[in-house]
């Protein structure tokens, strides 16, 4: 590892999005274009995938393309609800959580209680072309526990490392950081103190492990460890501005009360509106809004739908290539529109 990595100039921060992630490729594209473009991105949920795709492909073309192509809505439309997808079961088991389930205090069973199957095999470009493509490093969380320890005590043991994918001079920056969403600044969290990194996962299965979100996809297997979704460190400016002179960061909305928080606390254990409150709390070279991004752009290429007669929830992809085609530019145009006015408010 270096001994003394220089800085990343700009990083930009992609903090989730859903099924909504294209709309960091036209931020990506507006910052770019104002001259603002990041020379390291960190990304977390979805927005792995458009980390993969930026740094895989060299021109916003090709990346809109990339997203937008039958490839990938093959892929989505390859996602199917899995045998836990009732609606008895899930209502039930989200009630169960807001009332019992705080603090983390039994170990979850992230390998099976989830309701949706998601495809192997991100299709994601493995570009080759020499070009000035920014560093990438993706979160996700590393189980501490094995499959028999399911259901028993927590007690205060770590269940959850904060696992950084990256490249040797991110992960040199990165060495001995403790983790903003541990214990030591978040109550009754469940992360270890320490974040970790690894400079040898692909960035396919990185992206993979990222997108796990806990309840919504079972956990990710890559060689002998589990791992969960970037959701235990949804919003890493920490890291950024460990990494990084500048940081764009987003303005992002706070968990609903009803079914994220409770989710969020029974496997990590801490309160994901406080942290998000810390957040924002802190400095950021330029703050992209996307607060309202669920108004603005209510569709996405995966729907939920309600089948109550069935008691199934199942999983509904756009009906045609050309209607998915309409949802990816929407979401593109609308980040292209937040990143031209969050460089706008940037200093020269």
């Amino acid at each position: 590892m270096l001994p003394q990595a220089p800085k990343y100039q700009r990083c930009m921060v992609m903090a989730g999005g859903g099924f909504r992630f294209s709309y960091y490729l036209g931020i990506y594209a507006a910052l770019s274009e104002a001259g603002k473009q990041p020379d390291v991105l960190l990304a977390s949920c979805g927005g792995a995938i458009a980390a993969a795709i930026i740094q895989g492909l060299p021109d916003d073309a090709q990346r809109k393309a990339w997203v937008s192509s039958p490839a990938m809505y093959a892929y989505w439309r390859g996602m199917k609800s899995g045998l836990n997808a009732s609606v008895s079961g899930a209502l039930g088991a989200a009630l169960h959580r807001r009332l019992f389930a705080t603090g983390a205090s039994r170990i979850p069973d992230l390998h099976r209680d989830y309701l949706f199957e998601i495809p192997a095999g991100l299709p994601l470009p493995d570009t080759k072309d020499d070009y000035d493509k920014p560093a990438v490093a993706i979160i996700a969380g590393k189980l501490l526990y094995a499959e028999s320890d399911i259901g028993t005590r927590r007690g205060n043991r770590p269940l959850f490392c904060e696992m950084v994918f990256c490249d040797e001079r991110t992960a040199a920056m990165l060495h001995g950081m403790a983790s903003p969403v541990s214990a030591t600044h978040l109550p009754n969290s469940a992360v270890a103190s320490h974040i970790a990194t690894d400079i040898t996962m692909p960035i396919a299965e990185a992206a993979r492990a990222s997108v796990s979100d806990m309840f919504y996809f079972p956990c990710h297997r890559y060689q002998d460890a589990d791992y969960v979704g970037g959701v235990i460190d949804l919003f890493p400016i920490e890291i950024a501005h460990r990494i990084a002179e500048q940081v764009v960061m987003e303005v992002k909305s706070y968990y609903d009360a009803s079914f994220s928080l409770p989710a969020l606390r029974a496997v990590l254990g801490f309160d994901g509106n406080l942290r998000l409150s810390k957040v924002m709390q802190q400095d950021a070279a330029a703050w992209v809004d996307t607060a309202d991004m669920e108004k603005i752009l209510p569709r996405t290429q995966i729907e939920k739908k309600i089948l109550l007669l069935k008691n199934r929830i199942e999983l509904v992809t756009s009906k045609s290539y050309d209607e998915y085609r309409q949802v990816i530019e929407a979401q593109w145009q609308y980040g292209y529109q937040r990143g031209t006015q969050a460089a706008k408010a940037m200093q020269p």
